[in-house]
């Protein structure tokens, strides 16, 4: 389904424990990788946002401080119920998975010596990878109507793809270096074209 083919008008979430329980769900299935778990439920399952609307916060959450999908969680549960919502969105992403993280901390300290457990970490690790290039592979044709141009958002994401995975600079250094030249950038084509 392309961009132009999504509805304007989807479903909302009916309550909060409905929001609660969503997130709850989206969280308990993406061991290593909610994101790509969060736009399937929300996107293609729920239908509560748009590709287009998921990407716009998916954006503004990878702006903000901590985790990207907690913050877009944030953000729609409060757009949905105030900051009801927000808390009822963050506290489903989160409650479970801790409780779930603390058993499992404890069990990998006691077995981190057995070859079976440590393989299977490495290939959780892979999975999430593999989730995370699903997710992006998935969000690539709403490049098509960013402010700054498929070739120009193209080559962003080429640059960092290869500056962090090959040449193995520092992650913060891009996100800080390369993230405020694109936002920039975006900001001056968006005040144009609006004037």
């Amino acid at each position: 389904m392309s961009l132009a083919d999504e509805p304007a008008a989807l479903a909302s979430p009916p309550t909060q424990a409905a929001l609660f329980w969503a997130f709850n769900r989206l969280a308990l299935q993406g061991f290593c990788g909610v994101l790509p778990v969060a736009e399937r439920e929300l996107v293609e399952r729920l239908r509560w946002l748009t590709r287009a609307q998921f990407l716009e916060l998916l954006s503004l959450s990878q702006v903000l401080p901590g985790p990207n999908v907690v913050n877009l969680g944030l953000i729609f549960g409060d757009r949905c119920f105030g900051w009801r919502g927000a808390l009822a969105a963050v506290a489903g992403l989160l409650l479970a998975p801790l409780a779930v993280l603390l058993v499992l901390t404890l069990l990998t300290a006691s077995f981190s010596g057995v070859p079976q457990v440590a393989g299977a970490l490495r290939g959780m690790g892979i999975v999430a990878a593999g989730l995370v290039l699903s997710t992006a592979i998935k969000l690539a044709p709403a490049l098509q109507h960013s402010v700054l141009g498929l070739p120009l958002a193209t080559g962003f994401v080429v640059f960092t793809v290869l500056s962090v995975g090959i040449l193995r600079w520092p992650l913060p250094a891009m996100v800080l270096g390369l993230g405020s030249v694109a936002v920039v950038l975006t900001w001056r084509r968006g005040a144009r074209g609006t004037a």
